[in-house]
């Protein structure tokens, strides 16, 4: 099942301060068009990045320098309305939580209840595939170390979708994969919003994320320095990001979480990636 590992609530701490700055990260303009489904992706350099934590929890731990080869990988969750098409088109059952006005009302809203396999099936249809564990972070984080995508400040509801309790519907419980550009984020130095160095949006809340990897509690001991992509087997796949229901603590670039790929939850969508050669 979906391992959370809360440790409860960190603390706010908010003061102008504590923002930390962008290094060796540039922000870069979306490409549409790549894939079949039209979305927006980000070009990630090539070079390294530091990946895990020392601070927290022992499967973040150690952390290791990765250099990645240059990848794209979607600007945004997939939306709902990006779902549909491929359901429409597609031979896999809709999810058993599917509610098809949602993805004509509010298509917008990120595709959730959508199991590991059924991801990886998405992005191979739109001539994508499931972004790395490491592509991922790296997507998130940028290359200067920082806690959350947008730097060392925690959350905010103007910067994330996060600790909603319980669900209500796609149109109330989660927003758009284009928000979080206005209100507290803006005033305290935030004018990207909570967008990553690369200009990823909701790479913290909102729906946490499959990544193609299996999971292994303790792969980063000896996981390879260039392009790693996880255990060659596992019994879950790796889920990142923290989604809507989550605590500050599971929106941290570094947490790890995990599901069976058959695993079914509305906390979870995801977002596609593809090789920088493309």
């Amino acid at each position: 099942m979906y391992s959370r590992q809360m440790m409860g609530w960190i603390g706010i701490g908010l003061m102008a301060g504590i923002l930390s700055p962008v290094v060796g990260a540039t922000v870069v303009s979306p490409e549409a068009g790549r894939g079949k489904d039209g979305a927006p992706m980000a070009l990630i350099p090539a070079g390294p990045f530091t990946m895990g934590s020392e601070e927290r929890l022992s499967n973040e731990q150690p952390a290791h320098t990765v250099r990645l080869e240059a990848y794209y990988i979607d600007q945004y969750e997939v939306t709902l309305s990006r779902y549909q098409k491929f359901l429409e088109v597609g031979t896999l059952p809709a999810p058993s939580t599917w509610d098809d006005e949602a993805a004509t009302t509010v298509g917008d809203r990120p595709a959730v209840g959508v199991s590991w396999r059924a991801a990886s099936a998405y992005c191979q249809w739109a001539g994508k595939r499931l972004p790395t564990e490491a592509e991922w972070e790296k997507g998130a984080r940028g290359t200067d170390g920082r806690r959350y995508p947008w730097g060392e400040m925690q959350p905010f509801v103007d910067i994330a979708n996060y600790n909603r309790g319980v669900w209500v519907s796609e149109a109330v419980t989660l927003v758009s994969v284009m928000s979080g550009l206005e209100g507290m984020s803006v005033r305290h130095g935030l004018k990207g919003g909570g967008t990553s160095p690369f200009g990823l949006s909701h790479m913290a809340g909102n729906a946490a994320e499959w990544v193609a990897d299996w999971y292994g509690r303790d792969y980063y001991q000896s996981s390879p320095e260039t392009n790693p992509v996880g255990p060659a087997t596992g019994a879950k796949r790796v889920i990142r990001g923290g989604s809507w229901a989550d605590l500050p603590i599971a929106l941290r670039v570094t947490a790890r979480l995990s599901a069976e790929p058959g695993f079914e939850d509305r906390t979870i969508g995801f977002r596609c990636a593809m090789n920088g050669s493309k």
